[in-house]
């Protein structure tokens, strides 16, 4: 048996006729008898009951039928894995990011990416929201954080790049309020707060959780300020005018860091909860443009391109 006894198969079934059977298969009528006889003298079993008007399945040929469908399938879908392995990648990735990091990193790196492959084209979409991937239509989305619990066992997540929150400050500020020697000094100085969601009675009390470098150990602090906001671009300007000390991913004061409008505080303190992920959707077999995304964003982050390198 081979496949095409399983198309021979599943044509009578679809036509309910020998007759228009041999006309999609562009053979004799009589070529879909005997190869179907002999089909079922090779099984041991009898897939039709044919009646002068009509050709039905039989028990048998329902189940035989079911598992060629699928076997149609994985032929189908292997012959177009191999011809897509051996072309130029082609067609839509559909791309979600939140605003900060998709614009500043993501954005840029796409470009790079589509330049290398001209037959894909990449629609990058920014929110502050995380969607159900596949319900919006999402190929994946590369985002901060871990993958919500609910989403979990649905969706593939794969860490692109450690990222790390870290305090830091304005020398002008510096200069003026000293600097912290000790985590429990920031209880003392004005801390610039980001305010992650926007309820309507903001926090009266905000803890920061930092780990010191080599320590796995969770410290919480208290840190008071009377300047936040739920734009940590603003809250980012207001900490380079010298208004206090901040707590912000590496990944987005990089230039500053670079060329020292602010400076790293208690630099051996720092949070990690704010990692790179690459989420998307379960699916049996993924396009090899999106699986060649991830393996580009892949190479693209894994360094950290956002760390600061020593000033020569």
């Amino acid at each position: 048996m081979d496949r095409t006894d399983l198309e021979l198969v599943l044509c009578v079934q679809q036509h309910g006729s020998m007759a228009a059977a041999a006309v999609q298969l562009g053979i004799t009528r009589s070529a879909v008898t005997r190869r179907l006889a002999a089909l079922e003298a090779h099984l041991g079993v009898r897939l039709f009951q044919r009646t002068t008007r009509r050709v039905s399945t039989t028990a048998e040929g329902d189940a035989f039928c079911e598992r060629a469908q699928r076997l149609q399938h994985d032929f189908l879908a292997l012959e177009a894995e191999l011809r897509e392995r051996q072309a130029e990648p082609a067609g839509p990735i559909r791309l979600l990011s939140s605003f900060g990091f998709g614009r500043r990193w993501v954005g840029p790196a796409l470009a790079d990416f589509q330049s290398l492959h001209p037959g894909v084209s990449v629609q990058l979409q920014l929110s502050d929201h995380l969607p159900d991937l596949a319900a919006e239509g999402f190929d994946a989305a590369v985002w901060l954080w871990h993958p919500p619990p609910q989403r979990a066992g649905e969706w593939v997540a794969r860490r692109l790049a450690p990222n790390r929150r870290v305090l830091v400050a304005a020398p002008a500020y510096l200069q003026v309020h000293g600097r912290p020697a000790r985590l429990e000094d920031l209880e003392q100085h004005r801390c610039l707060l980001v305010q992650e969601h926007t309820d309507a009675m903001p926090a009266r009390v905000h803890h920061w959780a930092l780990q010191r470098e080599g320590d796995e150990t969770i410290q919480r602090v208290v840190v008071r300020g009377p300047l936040s906001s739920n734009s940590g671009e603003l809250v980012r300007d207001w900490c380079a005018a010298g208004h206090g000390i901040m707590l912000r991913s590496l990944w987005d004061i990089a230039p500053q860091l670079g060329n020292g409008e602010l400076v790293r505080v208690l630099p051996r303190w720092s949070q990690h909860d704010a990692d790179v992920h690459w989420l998307a959707p379960w699916r049996a077999r993924v396009p090899r443009r999106v699986q060649l995304l991830s393996e580009f964003l892949q190479k693209r982050f894994v360094r950290e391109p956002w760390r600061p390198r020593s000033r020569s």
